[in-house]
């Protein structure tokens, strides 16, 4: 059976049909059987499970995993071994759930035990530990947000059991080991455990093996003369140390020697495979260091070497290179993505790389086409690449404008999944500034009703980025607009809104109500339509338990509508509001006494009428005590805007 299957596809799937697996796992299991013997029926099914896909789960169901683990339990290290080599095929196949490695608790106990076996027993438990170490991880904006742990069902995520269980005590020396299959496989079992995990980073800075730090040993296999997959593999160690805070990201080690070999892996003489883990752990590693972009931008030309990342497939003229073809077509999407996202990351913070990427070959008709793309990673990928770019003034004035980028990115927001949904409202945010000229094409398109929507969205990014694209829309708009807006919204979705939980949709809000009430004839116009419904909500806000910021919004927002003609009354005639003024007059924070002088100097104005009916009012409420008060203040502020409102009294 043995010789008749390996290699052979077809073979393997007819001795499963014959039913050959439960037999094989029963004479596997049979205590009866020699160790021979179930060391070769263990063979036989490591075999089984190098065929397809559905040769695994062949296996699964017939409920291999179990029977393979109890094996381990034999003392004879052969069939141990070949136990693990099988456990180690199934395990590193992509239909086999990971959890199936943690069902019982004893499991990786028994697997470190193991691992000073033999140099087969720890090359096979690293790379079962590789790939059964998934990260209970969402992301709601790719990594550029901070993963919330998802616990899986039985407790906590993989990293951790695998650390409680001393894994990296256990696989450190074997950086060290003769077997150069070994080394590559404990290196890989580190670069998945340090993974946005500081814990397990934080520990493998202070661990030493033979008198030499973990980090040091990283930094030797990165030179040159190794192997690639050990220098991206160690790489990547070093990158995920750095980005949980383990090293600093101006250590010689990330600076002279990570960075520098993340490059070399994106240029061309690279395979394509090396050229995509390449880009996109550098993306990762200068994602939010503006020092590593700027270093990396100017590296051996990475910006000029990624446009060449766009030429997969390349045309091919010899049928001889259907093969090359095929291997580049499936990497082209691969390739685009990872050149977006490294894009993106450059230009997350500098100016003069966001220039020189737009610069760069038909680079913006690469990331419009990269918006329509049928691979959601390359779509998300593009996406985020706009958004980075899309912090530039200078660019929105221009390449945007060239390219009408904004049609593209309406149609990602009619219909995509959440993540793509954040990063392209994000990128509207920028595109909705006063100075953009896609602003007015955009509000036609109907953006309005699609921003209200977003503001009523479960996601909580979604929520804010909806009532921030709003906020900029409403700046120095014409009254259609805000009326538009407000009508979009509905007020019982403003409420909504006001009462939400986080503060972030909170200070939105108030600052789209801030921008919707600016300009006189608008103030009137809105607070006539509105009026009630805007002070309720202002009395809710500083009634409730909120932070100086939103009290000092909130407070700017009456000092707008004190500047209204008729709005004025409004609050005139709303003791319980003019009482807050008051109080907030003489609080203790500075910030929130200057909002309330706006209030009571837009009220007092002598100039307009009414003014002096409006004076004696607050006089006879003990203002011009506090005024006078404040004129004495040590703050230069205060005191100058005491000082000027005394004046409208005596004029």
């Amino acid at each position: 059976m043995k010789n008749a299957v390996i290699g052979n596809n077809k073979q393997k799937a007819n001795l499963i049909v014959l039913g050959a697996v439960p037999r094989l796992l029963y004479l596997l299991q049979q205590e009866t059987s020699s160790t021979e013997l179930r060391t070769e029926c263990a063979v036989v099914l490591g075999s089984l499970a190098m065929g397809t896909e559905n040769n695994v789960k062949s296996l699964l169901d017939c409920h291999i995993i179990p029977a393979l683990l109890q094996g381990l339990l034999s003392p004879d290290l052969k069939f141990i071994e070949a136990c693990l080599r099988c456990l180690r095929t199934i395990f590193i196949s992509p239909v086999t759930p990971e959890d199936l490695l943690y069902t019982d608790a004893t499991v990786i106990s028994h697997l470190m035990a193991l691992l000073s076996r033999s140099r087969y027993t720890q090359e096979y438990i690293c790379q079962i530990f590789s790939h059964c170490c998934k990260l209970h991880h969402w992301h709601s904006c790719g990594f550029n947000s901070l993963p919330q742990p998802l616990l899986c069902a039985n407790g906590p995520d993989h990293q951790t059991i695998l650390f409680n269980h001393g894994a990296v005590q256990n696989i450190a020396h074997l950086l060290v080991s003769t077997s150069y299959k070994v080394r590559m496989q404990a290196l890989k079992c580190f670069s998945v455990l340090a993974f946005e995990n500081p814990q397990v980073s934080m520990t493998l800075v202070n661990v030493s093996v033979d008198g030499e730090l973990l980090p040091q040993i990283f930094v030797k296999m990165l030179q040159r003369d190794k192997p690639i997959e050990m220098q991206l593999t160690s790489a990547k160690c070093l990158t995920s140390m750095c980005r949980a805070g383990a090293i600093r990201t101006d250590d010689p080690c990330i600076v002279l020697k990570t960075l520098p070999c993340l490059v070399r892996m994106c240029s061309k003489d690279r395979l394509l495979e090396e050229r995509v883990e390449g880009a996109e752990t550098l993306a990762y590693l200068i994602e939010t260091d503006v020092e590593l972009q700027r270093m990396a931008s100017i590296t051996d030309h990475l910006i000029v070497m990624l446009a060449d990342y766009f030429k997969y497939p390349s045309s091919v003229s010899a049928i001889t290179d259907i093969k090359r073809l095929d291997h580049d077509l499936k990497h082209a999407h691969e390739l685009r993505q990872a050149a977006f996202k490294l894009y993106a990351s450059l230009g997350a913070n500098d100016e003069d790389i966001r220039k020189k990427i737009i610069e760069t070959e038909n680079m913006m008709d690469r990331i419009v086409n990269g918006l329509s793309e049928s691979s959601i990673k390359v779509r998300l990928a593009a996406v985020r690449c706009l958004h980075s770019l899309s912090r530039s003034v200078q660019q929105l004035r221009t390449s945007f404008q060239d390219h009408a980028v904004w049609k593209p990115l309406m149609k990602v927001l009619q219909n995509a999944p959440n993540e793509i949904l954040v990063v392209a409202s994000s990128t509207l945010c920028n595109l909705l500034l006063e100075f953009s000229p896609s602003k007015e094409p955009i509000l036609e398109s109907g953006a309005i009703e699609l921003l209200c929507s977003l503001t009523q969205s479960e996601n909580l990014a979604l929520r804010v980025n909806g009532i921030w694209a709003l906020m900029n829309m409403a700046f120095q708009a014409e009254q259609k607009i805000k009326s538009d807006i407000l009508r979009g919204l509905s007020t019982e979705q403003l409420f909504q809104l006001l009462s939400d939980s986080d503060v972030n949709v909170l200070m939105k809000t108030l600052g789209l109500l801030r921008n919707l009430l600016s300009t006189r004839p608008h103030i009137d116009h809105i607070m006539s339509t509105h009026g009630k419904q805007i002070m309720q909500a202002v009395t809710l806000i500083l009634e409730g338990e909120h932070n100086i910021e939103v009290k000092e919004q909130t407070l700017c927002i009456l000092a707008n509508i004190a500047d209204g003609t008729t709005a004025k009354e409004l609050i005139m005639t709303n003791d319980d509001i003019l009482q807050k003024i008051k109080y907030y007059m003489s609080h203790s924070n500075a910030k929130l006494q200057l909002a309330a002088m706006f209030c009571i100097s837009n009220l007092i104005w002598n100039e307009e009428e009414g003014s002096q009916e409006r004076q004696d009012k607050l006089r006879d409420m003990g203002v011009v005590d506090i005024l006078h008060k404040l004129s004495q203040s040590s703050d230069p502020n205060l005191c100058d805007k005491a000082k000027t409102a005394l004046q409208q009294y005596l004029a």
